[in-house]
C-alpha cells in the first residue's frame, strides 16, 4: 500500500485561480442582467461564492477519503446516477428549460444529474478496466461492456437532449480504454460506428442540423441562428491585446446571451484581451499537465486510470467550450469548468479535483 503523502499542492492552486477567475468573470458578465431581471446586481455572484465554497468543502471531503474506498461504491452509485438520469426526463421530477430536461428541481436548488453522471461513469470505469487489465485486448471481454454501460448513460443523456454531452461522455470513455492499452484497431473500429450515430442524431433534429449549418457559415441568418456565435466573434475581437478593462464588456450589454453561462470566455476575452485569454488557457494546461503527471506517478492501475478519466473529463469540456466560443465547434450547452456560472457543473468538477487531489497523495515523489 503506497503511503500517503502532500497533495499537489501545483494542482491546488490552479484549481484555486481558476475558481477565482470563475467569480470575478460571473459577476462582471452578470451584474448589468442580473439588475434587469432580478433588482439585484449581486445575483449570480452570490450564487457563484455559495457554489464555490460548497465546492471547495466537496473537494476537500473527497480529498480526504481514500480514493480506494470508492471501489465498493461503484455499483450503487452508477444505479443512482442511471435512476436520475430517468426521472429527470419523467415530469414532474424533471424541470423543462427552453425545450430540454436536464433539471431536477428541489425547492430552490436545481441539479443536473449528467454532472453527477459523468463523474460516477470515470469512477466506474477506472475500477471495471483495473480490474480487466489482462483481457482490455479482447474487444468483447475488455471494450464492449463497459461501452455498452456509457452508451446507456449517453442514451439517456442524449434523451434530454444534449448531445454535447453525450459525445463528450464516449470521447472521455475512449480515452480511458485507450490509456488501459486497448488495441488502436477497436477504437478505430468504435469510431467508425459512432460516426453514423452521431450523423443521425444531427439529421433527425431540425435545430441541430440549423446549428451545423450556422457553425460552417454564421453569416447566413447574423440576426439568427448565428447571433450568437457572431456576438462572441465580436466580444474577443474587441479586446484587443489588453482588453476593454474588467466590468468593460459592451457585448455583455445584451448582446451575446447569457454572457455569464457556456460563452463567458467571449466576455473574458473581451475584458481581459488576449493576454488575459492566453492566460486562462495556460491554466488549464498546467490542470492538464498536473493531472497526466499524477496519473503516471501512481502505482496503482485504478488510481491511475481514475486520474487519467478525471483529466480527460475536464480538459474535454474545456476544450470543447473553448472550441465552441472560438468556433471551432458547433454550439454545444458544455459549461467552462470552475469558470461558467453553475452549481451543479462546478460541484462535479471540485469533487473531480478532489479525486485528483487524493490520488496524488499516493503518487511517487
Amino acid at each position: 500500500m503506497p503511503r500517503k503523502m502532500s497533495p499537489d499542492y501545483w494542482l491546488f492552486l490552479v484549481v484555486l485561480a481558476l475558481l477565482g477567475l470563475g467569480v470575478v468573470m460571473v459577476y462582471s458578465a452578470s451584474a448589468i442582467l442580473a439588475t434587469d431581471r432580478f433588482r439585484d446586481a449581486h445575483f449570480f455572484l452570490k450564487k457563484q461564492l455559495f457554489w464555490a465554497v460548497l465546492g471547495l468543502g466537496v473537494m476537500w471531503g473527497v480529498m480526504a477519503v481514500d480514493y480506494r474506498r470508492w471501489r465498493p461504491l461503484v455499483s450503487p452509485l452508477l444505479a443512482l446516477a442511471f435512476v436520475l438520469l430517468v426521472l429527470v426526463l419523467v415530469p414532474p421530477f424533471g424541470q423543462s428549460i427552453n425545450g430540454t430536461r436536464r433539471w431536477l428541481r428541489w425547492g430552490p436548488i436545481s441539479v443536473q444529474p449528467t454532472e453527477l453522471a459523468k463523474l460516477v461513469l470515470v469512477v466506474y470505469l477506472a475500477d471495471f478496466l483495473a480490474r480487466r487489465q489482462a483481457v482490455i485486448g479482447n474487444l468483447w471481454r475488455g471494450v464492449i461492456p463497459p461501452l455498452v454501460v456509457t452508451g446507456g448513460v449517453a442514451g439517456l443523456v442524449l434523451l434530454q437532449p444534449d448531445l454535447g454531452s453525450a459525445v463528450a461522455i464516449v470521447g472521455v470513455v475512449l480515452c480511458m480504454i485507450f490509456v488501459a492499452g486497448a488495441r488502436l484497431a477497436h477504437l478505430g473500429l468504435i469510431g467508425a460506428l459512432a460516426v453514423p450515430v452521431v450523423a443521425l442524431a444531427v439529421f433527425t433534429a431540425s435545430y441541430r442540423l440549423r446549428r451545423v449549418l450556422t457553425f460552417l457559415d454564421p453569416w447566413a441568418d447574423p440576426r439568427g441562428a448565428g447571433f450568437q456565435i457572431i456576438q462572441s466573434y465580436l466580444a474577443l475581437g474587441g479586446g484587443g491585446l489588453l482588453g476593454r478593462g474588467l466590468g468593460e464588456s459592451k457585448q455583455k450589454l445584451f448582446y451575446l446571451p447569457e454572457p455569464h453561462t457556456d460563452f463567458i470566455f467571449a466576455i473574458l476575452g473581451e475584458e481581459l484581451g488576449f493576454v488575459g485569454a492566453v492566460a486562462t488557457v495556460t491554466l488549464f494546461g498546467l490542470l492538464l499537465w498536473r493531472g497526466i503527471r499524477v496519473g503516471l506517478r501512481v502505482a496503482d492501475p485504478f488510481g491511475a486510470l481514475l486520474a487519467f478519466g478525471v483529466t480527460a473529463l475536464l480538459a474535454t469540456q474545456a476544450v470543447v467550450n473553448l472550441g465552441v466560443v472560438i468556433g471551432l465547434f458547433p454550439t454545444k450547452g458544455l459549461p467552462l469548468p470552475f469558470v461558467s456560472s453553475g452549481g451543479s457543473s462546478l460541484l462535479a468538477a471540485m469533487a473531480a479535483v478532489g479525486l485528483l487531489l487524493n490520488v496524488s497523495q499516493r503518487a511517487e515523489v
